[in-house]
């Protein structure tokens, strides 16, 4: 019963997550839109203080958005804020990361039989990259750096990379992606919380005063939004990375992430470009090269992987319906044995011959090319199991 609840926790806390993911992603493309679209109102409509003007038809209405070029003369009686998009998506993503990694670390978090780090100790890996991964990021931005938004860029894109590399040696490659991203959300989240919301309230103060506002707090508002701004792809990615072991399960894992960030930021950039009228040719071409690139990085290699020792030479499926009743079958069955398992993941059952042939390439995929299960190879699946079940998969998985 205990497992049973925590699955529908699990999907309690994962839709509320992507609810929320959308509502923040959604309205920062909404604002970066809004703000590179709004042009100066014609000289009949001209308003003081008013810097832009947008026109769009939507949902049957049309509709009149104003910008000013710093506020309006007197407060308007309701005042809109958009934060707690952002902060329901990072405590919903906490919580999952919880649920899921530190509650389960032994089986999700760390690598058993590797001595890389104990179940705590990862757990404490974890908690500290997203602590130090906040420091060191506001710092940099709090530096002369800020002045060089490009440098800056590089800088923080390598210690990301550093960040990523010495995860994937401390913890599970799955869950060190999802810690990179964990560390890029709790920047963007504390971004709104601790200097972007604060700079607006400080503008909003400065008005009803009838004081200029702290230009400093405003610039160093900019520069976290147009961070948050890049970070939105990459993050997206990794919200779904658990679903392509090709890419967390490859031994260069850390550069790929590096890579596909770098996708996913000059993506981003493409919009942006557009959204302001200033149309870029290469960029998605460069990405969709980048893409593929990755691709052919990524590609199971042909064979086995070497020579098969004497117990491997076999591939018949009585030898492969063996290795699956041992290693896979635990999980993967109508009526599971692993504790904490209710049901089979992904509803992925190994139970019949034709169930095992059906699923043949599921298997070659995250068993023998990207080795990322069994999780946490807690039943142990050896490399020869490994190179037996590749050769009969690639031989054409023949039940017999």
């Amino acid at each position: 019963m205990e497992a049973h609840l925590g699955q529908w926790l699990n999907l309690a806390l994962r839709w509320s997550h992507v609810i929320t993911g959308i509502a923040w992603i959604g309205t920062s493309f909404y604002f970066n839109w809004l703000n590179s679209r709004a042009a100066p109102p014609p000289p009949d409509r001209a308003e003081p203080g008013v810097a832009g003007e947008l026109w769009s038809v939507h949902g049957g209405g049309f509709y009149r958005v104003v910008k000013y070029a710093v506020a309006p003369a007197h407060l308007p009686g309701t005042l809109h804020w958009f934060k707690w998009e952002a902060y329901a998506t990072w405590l919903t993503g906490f919580a999952l990361l919880v649920l899921i990694y530190y509650a389960g670390a032994a089986s999700f978090l760390v690598e058993p039989g590797t001595g890389r780090v104990s179940p705590g100790g990862g757990v404490a890996v974890g908690l500290g990259a997203l602590v130090v991964s906040w420091v060191v990021y506001d710092a940099l931005c709090r530096s002369t750096l800020a002045a060089r938004p490009l440098a800056l860029a590089a800088v923080l894109f390598v210690l990301g990379t550093v960040l990523a590399w010495g995860l994937t040696r401390l913890v599970s490659p799955r869950a060190a992606y999802i810690h990179v991203g964990a560390a890029i959300g709790t920047i963007m989240a504390a971004n709104v919380l601790m200097v972007i919301i604060p700079a607006q309230k400080e503008m909003v103060a400065a008005m009803a005063q009838g004081r200029p506002p702290d230009a400093a707090r405003g610039k160093q508002a900019a520069l976290r939004s147009l961070h948050n701004n890049y970070l939105t792809l990459p993050v997206l990615f990794i919200m779904v990375s658990s679903h392509y072991p090709m890419t967390y399960g490859h031994p260069l894992n850390w550069a790929i992430l590096a890579g596909l960030a770098v996708i996913g930021a000059g993506t981003r950039h493409w919009f942006n470009l557009r959204n302001q009228g200033r149309p870029n040719a290469w960029l998605l071409p460069a990405a969709a090269f980048g893409l593929g690139a990755l691709a052919l990085v990524t590609r199971p290699r042909s064979g086995t992987g070497g020579a098969l020792s004497g117990d491997a030479a076999a591939s018949s499926f009585a030898d492969v319906r063996v290795i699956v009743a041992r290693r896979c079958a635990a999980c993967h069955s109508s009526a599971p044995t692993q504790p904490g398992m209710p049901a089979a993941p992904l509803g992925v059952l190994l139970d019949t011959p034709d169930q095992i042939r059906a699923n043949a390439p599921r298997i070659l995929a995250v068993a023998v090319d990207a080795q990322t299960m069994p999780l946490g190879n807690l039943t142990g699946m050896t490399p020869d199991e490994r190179q037996l079940l590749g050769k009969w998969i690639r031989a054409g998985a023949p039940l017999k």
